[in-house]
């Protein structure tokens, strides 16, 4: 005879999934712990320059597959030019995808924040609540809000 547990474990809330791509370990740390602080399932990539990266080449990517919102590192392919070529290509393949970029700054003039290739972008190194804030927006703005 098996015992009935009195105290039913409620089933598991689905917490969003964030794929944080980041060059720097340290920042996606960081990152990774705020959003998992503010109820986020976070997985981390280093990038293309540091793994390969199945999007450069226009195909899917499971770590992004997973996930409801892309946190991206703007300098993470690399160059302003290949930083622009990822995000087509990410656009491309996962175009209802909410997209944050991080560490914009003025050199990337090609940032769209409206229209198909449009990414929620925050310059710098953004404050804790300012990627979170960021994330809940673009995930709302998806339709998707958390």
């Amino acid at each position: 005879m098996t015992a009935m547990n009195p105290h039913p474990t409620p089933a598991r809330q689905t917490r969003p999934r964030a794929a944080l791509v980041s060059r720097d370990p340290a920042t996606a740390s960081r990152q990774a712990e705020v959003l998992r602080a503010a109820g986020y399932d976070v997985e981390t990539c280093g990038g293309p320059q540091q793994e390969a990266c199945p999007v450069v080449g226009g195909l899917p990517c499971p770590i992004v597959d997973r996930a409801d919102v892309l946190i991206y590192d703007a300098g993470v392919a690399g160059s302003a030019d290949a930083g622009r070529q990822l995000v087509a290509e990410l656009r491309e393949t996962y175009a209802d995808l909410p997209l944050v970029l991080t560490s914009v700054d003025e050199s990337l003039a090609w940032v769209e924040t409206e229209g198909p290739l449009r990414v929620t972008s925050l310059t710098g190194d953004p404050s804790p609540e300012a990627l979170v804030a960021a994330v809940t927006a673009a995930l709302a703005d998806q339709g998707m809000a958390v």
